[in-house]
Order: C-alpha cells, then sequence, then structure tokens
C-alpha cells in the first residue's frame, strides 16, 4: 500500500511539471529536442530524488512493518544472555538487580530470591536488594510468609529509610499475617499519607486499616479518600453514631468453584465475597471473609459488613458482586488468586446472585 500510494504520488507531480512543459511546446510549433529532453529527464530524476530524500530524513524500517510484541523466546533468551554476562562479571550489582527485578515481574520467585541473594552478597545495605530478597522470599513460600530472614530485611530497610513505602507495606502484612493488628495498622498509618489521595492504592491501604481494625474491634477509619490523623474511639464511635440506621438491604451470594480449579484450594486459603458500587470507588460497600474450605458457600451481604460507616450496601442501588480465593489470606488481589463475579446487579429486597470461581488471577 505504501509503495502504491508513492507511486500514485510521483505521477500526480509529473503529470502538474510535464503537462503544462508539453502543452507550452505545443503551442510554441511542436516538440523539440530540448523540451523532450527536459521532459524526459524530470520524468527520471523527480523518482530518483523523492526516494533519496525519503531514504535521508524518512523512517525506511517502518516498511518493515510495525515492531513486533517480544515473545517468551525473546525474554528467555534476554534473561540467558544476562545471565551469561553476569557469569563473566560477577560484581555487576546493577546486573543483578536487572535479573531480580524481571524474574520477579515473570512469577519466578525463587529464582528472583537467588539473584537478590547474590546482589547482597556484594552490596549487604542494597535497599532494591533486601526488599526484593524479601518480596521474592514470600512468593516462593506456600503460606507466602513475611518471616525470618525476610523480615528482618524489611526492619533493616526501615531503619534506614523509615518513609521507605515499599517497606511499610510489607512490614505492615508481616505482622498482621503474625495477628499483630495494632502493629499492621502503625505501619500502613504511616504509609497512607504519602499516597495521592483517593487513589486506588490508596483506598487499598485504607481498606486493610479497617481489616485490622475490625480483627481488634475497633471502629474504622474516616474514608474520605484523604489521610488523615487516626481517630480515637469516642471520636470515631460518634461518627458511626451520627449514621443512619441500617435499612435492612440484603444480598444473597451462592459461591461456587468451577470443577476444573476445585483442586486449586488449599487448607488455610481464604474467601473473600464482596459488593461495590458499580459506578463508586473500588471499596467494597461490603465484604465477607471465610475459610474457602466451606466452598460451595451461601453468604448474606448486608449493611453491618460495610467497611466503612459512610458507604454501606444500602446507599447504591446497582453493585458489582464478585468473589475471590485468596492463597496469602490477604484482602487485596494478588497472583494465583481464583476469581469469580456475577457482574453487576439491581440491589432489591430479596436479590440472589450466583458465581462461579472460574479463573486465576
Amino acid at each position: 500500500m505504501f509503495f502504491l500510494l508513492a507511486a500514485l504520488m510521483l505521477c500526480v507531480a509529473l503529470a502538474l511539471l510535464l503537462v503544462p512543459l508539453l502543452k507550452a511546446a505545443r503551442r510554441q510549433g511542436g516538440h523539440t529536442r530540448g523540451t523532450l529532453a527536459l521532459a524526459l529527464g524530470m520524468a527520471f530524476a523527480l523518482p530518483l530524488v523523492a526516494v533519496g530524500l525519503y531514504m535521508a530524513i524518512g523512517t525506511p524500517a517502518a516498511l518493515q512493518g510495525v515492531t513486533r510484541e517480544p515473545t517468551a523466546g525473546d525474554i528467555d533468551q534476554a534473561i540467558a544472555a544476562l545471565r551469561k554476562h553476569l557469569a563473566e562479571q560477577p560484581d555487576d550489582a546493577q546486573g543483578w538487580a536487572l535479573l531480580g527485578r524481571t524474574l520477579l515481574a515473570l512469577q519466578r520467585p525463587a529464582e528472583a530470591r537467588e539473584a537478590f541473594g547474590r546482589l547482597l552478597e556484594r552490596a549487604p545495605d542494597d535497599t532494591t536488594a533486601m526488599l526484593g530478597w524479601a518480596e521474592a522470599d514470600a512468593q516462593a513460600r506456600p503460606d507466602h510468609r513475611l518471616e525470618g530472614r525476610a523480615l528482618e530485611l524489611l526492619q533493616r530497610v526501615a531503619a534506614r529509610e523509615p518513609d521507605n513505602q515499599r517497606a511499610l507495606w510489607l512490614l505492615g502484612i508481616a505482622a498482621y499475617q503474625q495477628d499483630h493488628y495494632q502493629e499492621a495498622i502503625e505501619h500502613w498509618q504511616r504509609l497512607l499519607p504519602q499516597l495521592k489521595a483517593g487513589s486506588p492504592v490508596a483506598q487499598s491501604v485504607a481498606a486493610q486499616i479497617d481489616e485490622a481494625k475490625r480483627r481488634l474491634g475497633q471502629p474504622p477509619m474516616a474514608m474520605d479518600a484523604t489521610p488523615s490523623p487516626p481517630q480515637t474511639p469516642t471520636a470515631a464511635s460518634s461518627t458511626a453514631a451520627s449514621q443512619p440506621p441500617a435499612t435492612g438491604v440484603a444480598l444473597t451470594v451462592e459461591v461456587r468453584v468451577a470443577p476444573a480449579l476445585a483442586g486449586r484450594i488449599g487448607k488455610g486459603d481464604t474467601l473473600f465475597v464482596y459488593a461495590r458500587d458499580a459506578q463508586g470507588p473500588a471499596m467494597p460497600l461490603a465484604v465477607a471473609r471465610l475459610d474457602a474450605a466451606t466452598l460451595p458457600a451461601t453468604v448474606t451481604l448486608t449493611d453491618a459488613m460495610a467497611m466503612t460507616p459512610q458507604h454501606r450496601l444500602s446507599s447504591a442501588r446497582r453493585v458489582f458482586v464478585g468473589a475471590r480465593v485468596s492463597k496469602s489470606g490477604q484482602a487485596l488481589a494478588q497472583p494465583g488468586d481464583l476469581e469469580g463475579d456475577a457482574g453487576v446487579v439491581e440491589l432489591k429486597d430479596g436479590a440472589r446472585v450466583a458465581i462461579t470461581l472460574d479463573r486465576v488471577r
């Protein structure tokens, strides 16, 4: 198509130049040798000049088509080349960091942990290495727990960089996993003011804080998407008391797992069933947490399961209803979780929906 268009444009340009020239020669008494020679010269010269200019200032490589996306083979070759480079130059700290981050992104945590370990041998105080090793170790473990050396590395990072966002997030997860909910809240409350107000990340952190507070029997934090100092129990209770009473709206959700994925449910997995405003933020209006071993399960979502007093199930007319089996037990979705949803449904008295967990995140 490119060549056809280029040829057409050249023909138009030649016509615009040669036709008037030949007409002028005809009016002067016929074609002269000089006119014919000039016309032929232009006919040959114009295409050559056009091609020359395109090769000089154009993009000839574009004629080969759009650059293809890298394939798995390309990535494997790049990793192999990087490993070969590191075998020859084992003290290349940036190379080990690049290899670790790449393997972690490719969901190959055991290999990533080894790469970050090599980096730690050469740079024991490297923040990237410490955080990378801790995260890779947690992903490589069947229980995904942050403990032992991983926890020690995170604590070292926090001591050196008290406001390191990644360290605060992971330390909060580590504390939550050990049922140290107050400690988890403290880490995440230090992280929250550093995040953009109202962003999905800030909402997720706030949701984790509220879940930890719920475990402690504390009222949820005020969720106005703007980080603020934690409320005292008295103030928070007053805020909750000022909210209108629950309306009795309930949504019954039946959850089952697809037969092909039933073998992926493991001991200790957690089932989350939630509903969120179809037109609102990603924060759930109601969420239930169960042992995944109870599947198939039936859950009734109500205002009593709201994460904040300001955002209840009864505040929406249409909600998105979903379910997820978490391998880590965390409210935030992670690779490997099983998911399913019923889409958007109308909230009506006696509403009932069914969800099949039919995909892996």
